[in-house]
């Protein structure tokens, strides 16, 4: 069944109503027809069956038949603080966190960074994340889009870090997995968690420095050197599994 996100102004009393690009998709590439069911979310984890009753020229009229309980968000919210990557590779760190289940996504200006965002140009990049990290909510049937930050420096990451209940920290310097596994069974009670990826290259030494001189957890994810696209989708690939298992245990 196809999946669309609205706005929660989008839902009146039992009828929602789908505009702009999410209507066009479904009237001129799906040609979708009345009658037809899909599943609206609200980007809210409250999801809708819905029945479409009208097609207009520039909406569409839903009938809203049940609402659905939604079990498939992770109990923690994870946030990636990701240094920014050459070329593309940010669309495809996007694509597959927001699959495996990140909360949100912050860009770090980081000084091994290679790629240097102005204001404009980090705009532009960040409705681009955004279009890509609905694309992957729709598709892994999210219950939320996933948000894309503007990039930050740094000390700003640091700030936002304060607010986490648990961070993590992949390092290659980081001693063995017995440390990692003794954090990865200790996730309960972690409502907000962070994960902090460096980019090609690495922390610079003042980076991990400052991120050791915190409470954030030094981690290591194996013997192998992990690509900067591919640290992140391991560790929170692990973090779901645990998130799950706990969840079911419950």
């Amino acid at each position: 069944m196809y999946r669309f996100f609205v706005e929660p102004s989008q839902v009146k009393d039992n009828h929602i109503l789908v505009e702009g690009a999410d209507m066009n998709h479904m009237k001129h590439v799906l040609r979708m027809r009345v009658g037809d069911v899909v599943t609206i979310s609200d980007g809210q984890q409250k999801d809708y069956r819905c029945i479409i009753k009208t097609i207009m020229e520039e909406e569409i009229l839903l009938d809203i038949e049940t609402v659905v309980p939604t079990t498939n968000e992770l109990l923690s919210k994870i946030s990636l603080f990701q240094g920014i990557p050459k070329k593309d590779k940010m669309e495809w760190i996007i694509q597959k966190t927001v699959e495996l289940g990140i909360w949100e996504i912050i860009p770090v200006k980081m000084k091994r960074c290679v790629v240097k965002l102005d204001d404009k140009t980090a705009g532009k990049k960040v409705e681009r994340w955004e279009a890509i990290s609905e694309a992957a909510a729709k598709q892994s049937k999210r219950s939320i889009i996933p948000t894309i930050q503007l990039p930050v420096g740094f000390k700003d990451m640091m700030k936002q870090l304060e607010k986490m209940d648990l961070v993590l920290v992949p390092y290659e310097n980081a001693e063995g997995m017995a440390y990692t596994r003794t954090i990865l069974g200790q996730l309960k009670g972690a409502k907000n968690i962070g994960i902090v990826i460096g980019p090609e290259g690495g922390f610079d030494q003042e980076e991990i420095n400052h991120l050791m001189a915190t409470e954030a957890k030094i981690i290591s994810l194996g013997r192998r050197i992990l690509r900067t696209e591919t640290a992140g989708m391991t560790l929170l690939a692990n973090l779901m599994i645990q998130i799950e298992e706990d969840n079911d245990g419950n």
